[in-house]
């Protein structure tokens, strides 16, 4: 039999629990009959994940305190009961509370992409390529005609393995 969990927002026995899964990350929240009923998880339409993120399952609908956008006068108990914004202007309004969301839920708030794999190969192909180019503009500059030599072969080997690789992968 489970041990007693208690609900997050009183020391009452939970009855309700809830999980998901994100980024392979766990949340869970547990929560009592009354305190469940209360945050509106028994109505789907009252109760938001962004809840369990922010971590604001205790905080009281109605704070005076409370943000407002200046725009469209969405509060921040509006967020946390829909979910969304109401307008671009909430996005400003709530910086603070969206970025401790997204910590929450994420590992940054800067987006940096990702490059494929195939894109990787050929940018450190063309800086080789590049490099070696003025290496080898610097070694006829220098007269040093032996050094330019390698270095044009060398550049005909990375430009042959590009071309290879390029061929291979229109093919595909």
């Amino acid at each position: 039999m489970a041990k007693n969990i208690k609900c997050n927002s009183c020391d009452n026995p939970a009855t309700v629990h809830l999980t998901q899964i994100v980024n392979n990350q766990i949340h869970k929240v547990d929560l009592c009959e009354k305190c469940a009923k209360d945050k509106g998880v028994a109505d789907p339409g009252g109760f938001s994940i962004s809840d369990m993120f922010s971590g604001e399952l205790d905080s009281s609908p109605g704070n005076e305190n409370e943000l407002t956008c200046s725009a469209c006068g969405f509060t921040h108990a509006d967020f946390r009961r829909n979910g969304r914004f109401g307008c671009a202007t909430c996005y400003l309004s709530f910086e603070t509370i969206l970025e401790e969301t997204l910590e929450g839920m994420h590992s940054g708030t800067h987006h940096r992409g990702k490059v494929p794999q195939v894109m990787l190969g050929r940018l450190k192909n063309q800086v080789k390529i590049e490099r070696v180019e003025r290496s080898l503009n610097d070694a006829v500059a220098a007269e040093n005609y032996e050094a330019a030599a390698r270095f044009r072969d060398q550049l005909s080997s990375l430009r042959a393995e590009e071309q290879s690789r390029s061929s291979l992968h229109s093919n595909q």
